[in-house]
């Protein structure tokens, strides 16, 4: 700060109020700094500033190693949000996500004296060990029970799920089958719920789901069974992968999508649209969770109290869009979209 104010011939205060902000400098003066600071490229430290104003300017995010693309989607998404909101980021990532490890990473991160920290707890075990969080912790919670004892911003997977089905259902299929993600995860027991209750609601019995690890090779091993049936005209993936390897495996087996089989995934993978056919999915906001992540984050930094918020003023469902691509079409032998009268699956010979 200082070699910028003496670049820009002000003061050093100056050159704070300019970076804070504040409305007390004349229009030419904050142009000088604020060309001082591109040509040094000065970047204010978060942590530094935060010991300046008694409090501080760093928040603690809980992950965990993975290449999957919701969670990592997620963790940028949050970043993003906080620098928007002029907060660094401390970042503890765990092996495996455990009772053990989300404490073990909540103490490393208290130890850096983070004003707040974002929990990203999809599993069912992570969130119970939200649970056991001291009551000084001013913490939020991505993907964790809506209804647990800290806010929680998660994306509504029984919506998402109502969407894939309610889409295939308009297509004229009357059975819809399910690759669900694994069962200790808080997404994958959503998209069941939607899948199973859109399906009752038309008045429908749901298969038996078939579980998958949410890789494109558990997809390829549900496509092999799906494949082995002959009353298989609609699938619903739990993520974009498992819909990857579910379509190799119906084109090694002569299975046209989608006019044999139609297929609908989720997340909206940035290769979902260069797949062939290019995949109809639910697209979820990952950048609109990491808005609304901080920003319930903040409010409860700001309160000042030592209990957590069981109430937000941030709505803690952030709604996902259905996006419509090749890989569905209308049931051959249906009465268009909507019809009763379904004709038997075809499949394509050589």
């Amino acid at each position: 700060m200082i070699d910028v104010a003496r670049l820009a011939g002000v003061s050093h205060q100056t050159v704070s109020r300019v970076l804070n902000h504040q409305p007390n400098v004349k229009p030419a003066t904050r142009e000088r700094v604020l060309e001082a600071v591109r040509q040094l490229n000065y970047r204010p430290n978060a942590m530094a500033r935060g010991l300046a104003g008694r409090r501080s300017r760093v928040l603690g995010v809980v992950s965990f190693d993975t290449i999957l693309y919701g969670p990592a989607a997620t963790l940028l998404g949050i970043e993003q949000a906080a620098r928007a909101a002029g907060y660094g980021v401390s970042v503890a990532t765990l092996e495996r996500i455990d009772h053990d490890g989300v404490v073990s990473a909540l103490g490393a991160l208290a130890d850096q004296s983070v004003a707040g920290v974002v929990v990203i707890a999809p599993q069912a075990a992570a969130a119970a060990a939200l649970r056991t969080m001291p009551k000084s912790t001013a913490a939020v919670a991505v993907e964790a029970d809506a209804n647990g004892e800290i806010p929680a911003i998660s994306v509504d997977q029984v919506s998402g799920a109502r969407m894939a089905v309610e889409h295939l259902l308009s297509l004229g299929h009357r059975k819809v089958w399910h690759v669900s993600g694994p069962r200790d995860w808080l997404e994958a027991q959503g998209r069941i719920e939607g899948w199973r209750s859109t399906l009752g609601d038309a008045g429908l019995a749901a298969p038996r789901p078939i579980a998958g690890d949410w890789s494109a090779r558990s997809g390829y091993a549900a496509g092999l069974e799906l494949a082995s049936r002959d009353d298989v005209t609609a699938v619903f993936a739990g993520n974009d992968q498992m819909a990857l390897g579910m379509m190799r495996a119906f084109h090694e087996h002569g299975i046209r999508v989608p006019a044999d089989v139609s297929v609908v995934g989720f997340d909206d993978i940035p290769e979902a649209e260069f797949l062939s056919p290019p995949l109809t999915t639910i697209r979820q906001d990952f950048d609109e969770v990491g808005r609304r992540c901080i920003a319930a984050l903040l409010r409860v930094i700001d309160n000042g109290q030592p209990e957590r918020l069981t109430h937000s003023a941030v709505d803690p469902l952030v709604t996902p869009t259905l996006v419509v691509r090749q890989s569905t079409a209308p049931l051959r032998g249906a009465a268009g979209p909507g019809g009763m009268t379904p004709g038997p699956a075809l499949r394509a010979t050589g």
